[in-house]
């Protein structure tokens, strides 16, 4: 239907210009024989043709009507105005020259009037352009939030093309909304969308810049790798746009697409600016708390060693002196690495590196461990030589105390605990593997995230606030090595490796 509308108006348009072209042609004969009637030379005659051929080009649609001017015109006057008369003939050979300038001149004209009449066209198309645009950024540049973007969008494009446009928005996550935005009239109502994962679908499979529908043609408004919006238009509209509508309707699917983004953006900036927010204030609690609660735990630690050194091992308030100085020393670790934590956040703690033996950081590290849970036996497997290490021993005795505590909670007493230490080409691993029930596969990508416990209790239960993992994983990326977990695959239990490089720059 729309393309038969489309034809008729264009066959109008051609009836027009023609009517115009004939029009002109005969009043300017009209006047040609009004002139010689007075006695005027055949000259004012070749200027009135040739203004008529300059009125054709003005007022019809380009150098076709002109060029028909042209030739129609040398034709009329040599019919009415050369002898002999009303005949095509020539019988004076002079007249060719007149005919030849006369046609010359007309085209000339008739080329450069129809120029300048596009160029204004042109010109004033593009000034509309503008003024669409410059407005339309001015209302999208004070959008609050993709639906009002949606909304702009909807109602200029509506405007511009004379018809109900619509919009569909995709939601954060690029899936399509389950209703989308039609304009109606003056105002814009909610229609249901059928099926918006078929269309997210559709349009990530097409390959052009539309797709055409039943009722609409949709065309998708992308960021770098998402879809953002679909602008839907409706059928009649799309099929009947002129150059100008077209080039129009790409400039505001893309000023769309860079208001959306600009959007997506500031609110990345909010949130990131809020988590920073909220760790500085998580960070400064947490390290207020730490240094409260330090020294009063490490004078609980002394009492409850005096009173285990004043007990008989067999009376029964020494295995009580002995729980109270085992938690108090727990909680007292607990505090170290929450304090370590906030400095490495903060990029407060210093890395004195110095080249250490990495058989003693281990043994020492047993030894911590050994006398908070002398019932567990561990074993180090290490090389027959001498291992310096560039390290910040304390720190690095932190790590390894840290994942031996870590496979003590998750493994019986009469099981393996091991530390194995391998040299590599330019660097050192030092492996903790224990024969626990592992680690649940859904874990492993978050095991050394801060607060992340593996059996979902709530962080501040005791033995899984989850921060052991995550300063361990801090530790070692500042000494510029690298730290992995996994499953055992010669049975049950994990595997928790961190390297270190052996060559670096010392005391960074």
């Amino acid at each position: 239907m729309n393309i038969f509308l489309k034809l008729k108006k264009n066959y109008l348009r051609i009836i027009i210009d023609i009517f115009i072209t004939l029009s002109l042609l005969a009043i300017a004969t009209g006047f040609g024989v009004l002139f010689v009637k007075t006695g005027l030379q055949e000259a004012n005659v070749v200027v009135i043709y040739i203004f008529s051929v300059l009125l054709v080009s003005l007022f019809t649609g380009g150098y076709f009507y002109g060029l028909i001017a042209s030739i129609s015109s040398i034709l009329l006057f040599n019919y009415f105005f050369t002898e002999p008369f009303y005949t095509l003939k020539v019988n004076n050979p002079i007249y060719f020259i007149t005919f030849f300038i006369m046609v010359v001149v007309a085209i000339i004209t008739s080329a450069l009037t129809t120029k300048v009449k596009r160029s204004s066209i042109i010109s004033h198309e593009r000034e509309y352009e503008s003024n669409v645009l410059y407005q339309m950024t001015n209302l999208l540049t004070d959008a609050e939030t993709g639906h009002d973007i949606a909304s702009i969008i909807c109602k200029s494009i509506s405007d511009i093309l004379s018809c109900n446009a619509a919009i569909v928005c995709f939601t954060e996550a690029g899936d399509a909304e389950g209703s989308f935005i039609q304009q109606k009239d003056d105002t814009q109502i909610r229609r249901e969308l059928v099926n918006p994962k078929e269309m997210k679908a559709r349009m990530l499979k097409l390959h052009q810049a539309y797709e055409v529908g039943p009722e609409f043609y949709d065309y998708p408004i992308y960021d770098v790798n998402t879809i953002l919006a679909v602008l839907r238009i409706p059928k009649e509209a799309s099929e009947g746009m002129s150059d100008s509508q077209l080039r129009m309707t790409h400039s505001i699917i893309e000023s769309a697409s860079i208001a959306m983004q600009r959007l997506k953006s500031i609110k990345a900036q909010a949130k990131s600016r809020e988590e920073a927010t909220q760790e500085r204030y998580r960070g400064n609690l947490l390290r207020a708390i730490s240094h409260d609660i330090r020294t009063p735990l490490s004078g609980i630690m002394g009492s409850g060693e005096m009173l285990m050194g004043m007990t008989d091992p067999k009376d029964p308030r020494y295995e009580i002196a002995k729980g109270i100085y085992s938690d108090a020393d727990w909680l007292h670790s607990l505090v170290e690495n929450i304090l370590n934590l906030t400095k490495l956040q903060e990029g407060r703690l210093v890395i004195n590196k110095e080249p250490e033996a990495i058989e003693e950081i281990i043994g020492a590290a047993i030894r911590v461990i050994e006398k908070r849970a002398p019932e567990y036996e561990i074993t180090a497997t290490l090389p027959d030589n001498l291992i310096l290490v560039p390290m910040d021993a304390k720190l690095i005795s932190q790590v390894i105390v840290n994942l031996l505590d870590n496979a003590i909670k998750h493994t019986e007493e009469n099981k393996e605990i091991e530390v194995r230490v391998e040299t590599l080409s330019n660097s050192v691993s030092v492996a903790i593997l224990d024969r626990g029930t592992g680690i649940n596969p859904e874990a492993l990508p978050h095991i050394f995230q801060m607060f992340y416990t593996t059996r979902g209790k709530c962080v501040d239960s005791q033995r899984g606030m989850g921060l052991g993992l995550s300063i361990c994983e801090s530790i070692v990326k500042a000494h510029n090595g690298t730290i992995e977990a996994s499953n055992r695959t010669d049975g049950p239990g994990a595997c928790f490796k961190f390297t270190l490089p052996l060559g670096g720059k010392m005391n960074e």
